[in-house]
């Protein structure tokens, strides 16, 4: 797919415009907040907003999904303002694309191959290549047609004879389709290797909470105060797209894997999700999502849908829950009485700062807190190690030292039983 992001001959960067449709379902608020994303989007790809335009319609238009006047219009202005790439807030079919090209007489694109850019640019890992790479072939194959102009047939190997050989089109669609093969049979690979992943962590009973959230509410940074993880975390959409898992210890001395995952956002492309199911397993596979919310953001709410609705799509819509606020440092205004209501039970921080933290440990603690075998123990003060153990894997509610004996009330987890068994105080 090419760069939206190229050098020009000027050595600029990239000038684009904006076109969203208001139709019958869609408010004239909810275009310019569509818009406004939009913007953040192309400026993250490293583009230069020229303008923006908007046309209200009860329906798109089939062959230019604008109208025909109004596309006249804004390619008048493009022309104007030097635009190189004019991108749309909607996903575009292919013929509407050639059919805007040949209008505007530059690169035309919509927000499905936007955020196919973007994603193609922060992908670091082999695996977050590969499934950069199948979304884009997935969107590229059915549009290769407005890459060839010149579809007349070659000549078979043996002249004549032969009758004519397959078109340059035939030939790439071709290509495309085994290369998808290809990549979906590494992705398949992958999962198989998450699967072998997953199955040793439930050897050592550790639950899993994997961190989602809209882009840029903050997962990263989050998951770096909470673990000292040195994850990239930039005031960006999309700053990381790469999964990250590690250990965290809670005050009740239980081992938790967290899990940071790729931000959602509204207008998610289907066949990115698809994509990233591999990754996106961490999510159905969790015991518990911790869903961080940008609470400073004016629209948290639609954002909180947005994410439920990714959640929803790839079949973890019934999880477990714990709504966390984040940029408490951040809110100008008292948070609103119908979200603390809606959500009684969340937690208020500021990752960035570290105020709230310890709620949320606690409560992670009681959400996660695994079947646990009480037990009452005594052990002799000789025996350090076994007492230094105890404090290492289990809960110490109660302890009392007395001559040479310690006694310990603890919550142990069931396959750690066997190894203290020999100190259980026999009940009379």
């Amino acid at each position: 797919m090419k760069s939206l992001v190229h050098q020009n001959q000027n050595a600029r960067s990239v000038r684009v415009f904006l076109v969203g449709v208001e139709l019958k379902d869609r408010t004239a608020a909810d275009v310019r907040e569509s818009l406004a994303e939009l913007e953040e989007l192309a400026t993250t790809a490293g583009a230069q907003i020229a303008g923006t335009g908007v046309q209200k319609l009860a329906a798109p238009v089939a062959a230019t999904y604008i109208g025909p006047g109004k596309a006249q219009e804004f390619a008048e202005l493009c022309q104007a303002e030097d635009v190189d790439t004019v991108i749309f807030d909607d996903e575009l079919s292919p013929a509407q694309t050639r059919n805007l090209e040949k209008i505007f007489g530059c690169k035309i694109m919509d927000r499905t191959a936007l955020i196919l850019e973007i994603f193609g640019q922060r992908a670091r890992t082999r695996e977050g290549k590969l499934q950069i790479e199948h979304a884009q072939l997935e969107y590229l194959l059915p549009r290769l047609t407005r890459y060839w102009s010149h579809l007349s047939r070659q000549r078979g190997s043996t002249g004549s004879i032969g009758g004519e050989g397959e078109s340059q089109l035939e030939s790439d669609r071709r290509k495309l389709s085994e290369r998808i093969e290809k990549i979906e049979e590494e992705l398949d690979a992958v999962r198989r290797q998450r699967e072998t992943q997953r199955a040793g962590r439930q050897r050592q009973q550790w639950p899993l909470a994997s961190i989602v959230g809209y882009t840029n509410a903050g997962k990263s940074t989050l998951l770096n105060r909470l673990t000292g993880a040195s994850v990239l975390a930039e005031d960006k959409l999309f700053a990381t797209l790469d999964p990250t898992t590690r250990r965290l210890k809670l005050p009740t001395n239980q081992n938790v894997l967290l899990t940071d995952t790729v931000g959602f956002i509204k207008k998610l492309p289907h066949g990115l999700v698809e994509a990233f199911k591999a990754t996106l397993e961490e999510v159905v596979q969790a015991d518990l999502l911790v869903h961080v919310v940008d609470i400073s953001h004016p629209q948290a709410a639609e954002q909180i849908d947005a994410v439920n609705a990714v959640l929803l799509e790839i079949g973890a819509g019934e999880k477990p829950v714990l709504m966390v606020f984040n940029k408490m440092d951040r809110l100008t205004a008292a948070m609103p009485a119908w979200l603390r209501e809606k959500y009684p039970h969340a937690v208020c921080l500021s990752a960035k700062t570290g105020d709230g933290i310890a709620p949320l440990l606690a409560e992670l603690g009681t959400q996660l807190r695994p079947i646990r075998e009480f037990l009452d123990l005594r052990v002799p003060l000789a025996e350090a190690a076994v007492i230094a153990r105890l404090h290492a894997v289990g809960q110490v509610v109660t302890s009392r030292y007395t001559g040479k004996n310690a006694r310990f009330k603890v919550r142990i987890p069931p396959h750690l039983v066997e190894e203290f068994a020999a100190f259980v105080v026999a009940e009379k």
